[in-house]
């Protein structure tokens, strides 16, 4: 590769993870169309390099996060009991779905996910009411967070055992389509288990490093991983995903829907566009 060619990849990196950190979601989400339609990879490389890079934006942009108490640890660590068992029965089913059929999983996945943002949430219910039998009572996976003014923002979890069941489909599918799961995760804890928006995408930033390390293991081991397109890759999703967390600390959740909406549109049309056969997939 030139030496320009590796400077457009690191910068397109940069903006991809800064754009996917500020969502809660990584940059792999953007780098698999990116590496198949632009960079002309196939759809297993791309995702290789993807899985590389999404562990790499967790890694650098969970800090932050943690730091200005977003990521509800106790209910990541729940969650990712069962979405690691979907990630590893994703990770088993590699190879055995053509890629057409994955472009056009990878389309409805972003058209459903958008979908959910634009539906109107049911009205949280007060901590109060929250029943003590409940597992999520149990787990004490109920918390807050600083709200506008810094004022402590009290939130309850709601169908813990809901938000499994997605959590256990969304780690399967990001190792299939190595997209960082972060794009099933943030609607499936926003409409099932009701959290706020920042508190979603915090705890989803964290989970996916853990969820695609495994998968992104093994990439390395079997040889998959291309080095020359990988390392741009990573560089420039470090010191993009890093400001993307400051951005996502910072923003209006409200403007953070309408951004999540129209990225996950916006992405669904070249996916399907490649899974009806419109256009090539990546050699």
């Amino acid at each position: 590769m030139t030496v320009g060619a590796t400077a457009a990849l690191l910068i397109a990196a940069f903006l991809a993870a800064g754009l996917g950190s500020a969502l809660g979601m990584a940059g792999g989400i953007f780098l698999v169309p990116l590496l198949t339609t632009v960079a002309h990879l196939s759809f297993g490389a791309a995702v290789a390099i993807s899985l590389v890079s999404v562990v790499a934006c967790s890694c650098a942009s969970s800090p932050t996060l943690l730091v200005k108490r977003l990521t509800n640890i106790r209910l990541a660590i729940v969650l990712e009991i069962a979405a690691s068992l979907g990630a590893l029965v994703g990770l088993l089913a590699v190879g055995a779905i053509s890629e057409r059929i994955l472009y056009g999983l990878f389309a409805a996945v972003l058209v459903v996910s958008a979908g959910q943002m634009l539906q109107t949430r049911h009205p949280r219910s007060a901590p109060t009411n929250v029943a003590p039998t409940s597992w999520a009572t149990q787990l004490r996976l109920h918390s807050s967070f600083p709200g506008p003014q810094r004022v402590e923002t009290p939130y309850i979890v709601h169908g813990p055992g809901a938000g499994l069941a997605a959590m256990f489909g969304a780690g399967m599918l990001a190792t299939l389509l190595g997209i960082g799961s972060g794009v099933l995760k943030i609607p499936a804890m926003d409409m099932a288990l009701r959290l706020p928006l920042k508190v979603s995408s915090a705890t989803a930033n964290l989970m996916i490093g853990i969820t695609a390390a495994g998968a992104a293991a093994a990439v390395v081991i079997r040889g998959d991983l291309d080095l020359g397109f990988a390392a741009p890759v990573v560089v420039g999703s470090v010191l993009g995903s890093v400001l993307g967390a400051k951005v996502l600390v910072r923003a209006n959740p409200a403007h953070l829907r309408v951004v999540f909406f129209a990225v996950l549109v916006l992405l669904a049309v070249p996916m399907a566009m490649t899974a009806t056969g419109i256009t090539n997939v990546g050699a």
